[in-house]
């Protein structure tokens, strides 16, 4: 831009001031009052001299009509004689009616004068200028500064030096970039102070309470958070409570009082104290479900206070204990109108009056759980189970005074109508899904048949200790309950084998049932239980000790094992316990049939024909075996579950050995030394097999025995 200035302008090097050649404009005098055009002129140099003017949303040009790379398009080089005045910037311009046509700029100069420009205007425009170059940070094309618009000292002119230059005008200020503004670190800032309540609450809702109470030892922070209430809307102490004293525990219930809906005290001893107790009941208060199983000095009024404050209690459980009467029936009668399952088993102060009372009262009761209870032999409680049928699950296990026609009673009402040829009653089908009568000593097959055809939906029966039943007590329960899963028969000495083979493998509910128990069935053996394992193929327990069953039912259980489980080809598989049979104080049950079982849980398939590759089992099955065998079986099982198949494979071949040169070692006749020696060589293989498993008690248990020349199994 310095180029395109007239050399007059531009100061040259090294000289302190430059003549300046003035402009010859005739002065004229201002009128003392402006009329007309003047007054429009006069009007609009102020309208532009106002800031608001960059409100009316013109924009301003961004071309440059000069040839230089810089400008100074608003300001004019123009000089006058003496200062002027701001206000009287046209005053001079102004002469009669008439406007000056004299030239106003300098000659031979680009720049055209802007009326009304002034010193004290050029230097503000010049500062702001700089402000805005400055705070932008950016380089702007710059030039030298004429002597008509430098500053002015008190005593004139004052010029720059020759190096002083100005910055281009940038035309568009909202244009400019905004400089980033660097945020400032807080100091001392307190991050677990400054976060938010509700997140500091889902943080610690991911610990267990024992983690909490832990963590309320780190500060008083950590201790208020810890104990808010809303941290222990579930409240289970059976997992620790013989790690917490009793103040800190009676300091979380109150704490968390009016939030717990959940409270389970099964076990805690510690609220056995009056005053402890008392702190429960008026802190908790919003209760939904309440277990206070094991609290045996539980106070009578204590618990009643409780039971009248929680007016919405759906599940109770008050098993075992002592301030249980039928007073407190009759408030949870009136109290828990909302009441779906009630547990009372063992309470010896109450009898059935108070279970009919809770049973007329809770129209929503759906489970009952009274073992133990005095009193079932009244027909009127069985007429008020018929009638409200809301029961699903009934355990009257032990209640010894239940009578075949209480259960008749309960099953179909006193004196239905019945069928003409089936003499089946006609009555509304039940809605029992559990019905546990074990240890109902004075039931005979009559009241056990007369759940046939009316309990339809029922998916688990328990009949172990009902001494007197026979076959033709189940035949037809078995034959109508297609949902059965779960069977208990133990103890029950006059069931046969065609039960087993006749009823319950060929009946509906066969490819469901999940677990059976025929422990102490003396008279069950292989005839009836082969069928059985053929076509109970979703067995996954079953309890088959001091019964008559031998190695075929284990050989039978294996193969149906592998054949219902997909084999995989992945090595790094770990097999699930699919069967859990129960096998021990069993005559017939031999090594051999164990060892069948070993086999098979670790059993590798080699590719053949058509086959992929190796396979490996996904499913095995778990012994409860005579004891001196359940060493080698358990020592196998943790291998196999933790996948080490080849080890597996050891033991089990090894066990073979060792079993087979001890039966030699016992055979007399000729060669007896030699078979006995044969015997402890095996016997030792097998003990270093199996120490490479067991700990330092097991491997100086097998030392001994080694040294001792013994069994070690």
């Amino acid at each position: 831009m310095a180029s395109a200035l007239p050399d007059m302008l531009i100061e040259p090097e090294g000289s302190a001031e430059i003549p300046i050649e003035h402009s010859e404009a005739i002065p004229i005098d201002s009128p003392a009052k402006l009329k007309g055009r003047a007054k429009l002129l006069r009007g609009l140099q102020r309208i532009s001299s106002s800031p608001s003017l960059a409100q009316l949303g013109r924009k301003r040009a961004s071309s440059n009509p000069y040839g230089g790379r810089g400008s100074l398009s608003c300001v004019s080089l123009a000089t006058g004689s003496s200062p002027r005045n701001y206000g009287d910037s046209y005053s001079s311009q102004l002469s009669g009616g008439g406007f000056s046509t004299a030239p106003t700029t300098v000659p031979n100069s680009p720049f055209v004068d802007t009326p009304g420009f002034d010193g004290s205007y050029a230097r503000i425009a010049i500062r702001r200028v700089e402000h805005r170059a400055i705070s932008s940070g950016t380089s702007t094309p710059t030039s030298a500064l004429p002597l008509e618009v430098r500053p002015h000292s008190r005593g004139g002119l004052t010029p720059f030096p020759a190096h002083s230059v100005i910055p281009e005008i940038v035309e568009d200020y909202f244009s400019l970039p905004i400089a980033p503004v660097k945020p400032v670190r807080r100091a001392n800032f307190d991050f677990w102070g400054e976060m938010p309540h509700e997140i500091k609450l889902s943080i610690f809702a991911y610990l267990i309470p024992k983690e909490l109470v832990r963590a309320s030892a780190v500060s008083k922070s950590f201790y208020k958070t810890c104990f808010d209430g809303q941290l222990w809307t579930c409240f289970d102490a059976s997992e620790f409570y013989r790690d917490i004293p009793a103040e800190s525990l009676a300091k979380i219930i109150v704490a968390a009082g009016p939030f717990v809906k959940d409270l389970n005290l099964r076990g805690c001893v510690q609220v056995e104290h009056y005053k402890r107790a008392e702190v429960v009941v008026k802190a908790c208060r919003n209760l939904i479900n309440a277990t206070l199983e094991g609290c045996r000095n539980f106070q009578r009024p204590t618990l009643h206070n409780l039971l009248k404050s929680n007016e919405r209690l759906i599940n109770l459980n008050l098993t075992g204990l002592t301030a249980v009467t039928n007073g407190t029936c009759k408030i949870i009668a009136s109290s828990c109108p909302s009441l779906e399952m009630f547990n009372v088993s063992w309470c010896t102060h109450m009898d059935a009056r108070g279970v009919r009372t809770v049973i007329l009262g809770c129209p929503k009761l759906r489970d009952l759980r009274a073992g133990e209870i005095r009193g079932f032999n009244n027909l009127e409680l069985a007429q008020d189970i018929f009638e409200t049928n809301n029961l699903e699950r009934l355990v009257l296990s032990g209640c010894a005074d239940i009578t075949d026609q209480a259960l008749y009673t309960m099953v179909a009402g006193q004196d239905p109508e019945l069928d003409i040829l089936t003499e089946i009653p006609l009555v509304p089908t039940r809605k029992l899904r559990h019905l546990d009568l074990s240890r109902c000593t004075h039931l005979t097959s009559v009241g056990v048949k007369a759940l046939a055809h009316l309990v339809p939906e029922l998916e688990g029966l328990s009949l172990s200790g009902c001494t007197a039943l026979t076959d033709n007590a189940l035949s037809d329960v078995l034959a109508t309950t297609p949902r059965l899963t779960h069977l208990d028969l133990e103890e029950l000495a006059e069931l046969t084998n065609d039960l087993l083979s006749e009823h319950l493998a060929k009946a509906p509910c066969a490819p469901s049932l999940e677990h059976l128990s025929i422990s102490y069935c003396e008279n069950l053996g292989d005839t009836g239980m082969l069928p059985v394992i053929r076509a109970c193929t979703s067995l996954k327990s079953a309890d088959l000790d001091n019964t008559k069953i031998s190695d075929l039912v284990l050989v039978e259980a294996a193969s149906m094992i592998r054949a219902r489980s997909s084999r995989t080809t992945c090595a790094k598989s770990r097999p699930r316990i699919g069967l859990s049979l129960v096998v021990f104080d069993c005559q017939n049950v031999t090594w051999t049939g164990i060892r069948e079982v070993l086999s098979r849980n670790s059993e590798v398939k080699k590719p053949t024909g058509a086959q992929a590759g190796v396979t490996y089992p996904t499913e095995i099955i778990a012994l409860k075996c005579f004891y001196g065998w359940q060493g080698t079986h358990d020592e196998h099982l943790k291998r196999v579950l933790r996948g080490d198949l080849p080890a597996a494979g050891r033991l089990e071949r090894k066990w073979a050995e060792y079993m087979m040169a001890n039966e030699e070692a016992g055979a007399g006749g000729a060669g007896l030394r030699r078979r006995r020696r044969r015997a402890r060589e095996a016997q030792m293989m097998h003990a270093d097999e199996e120490e490479g498993g067991m700990g330092m008690g097991g491997i100086g248990r097998r030392r001994r025995a080694r040294s001792n020349g013994c069994s070690i199994m």
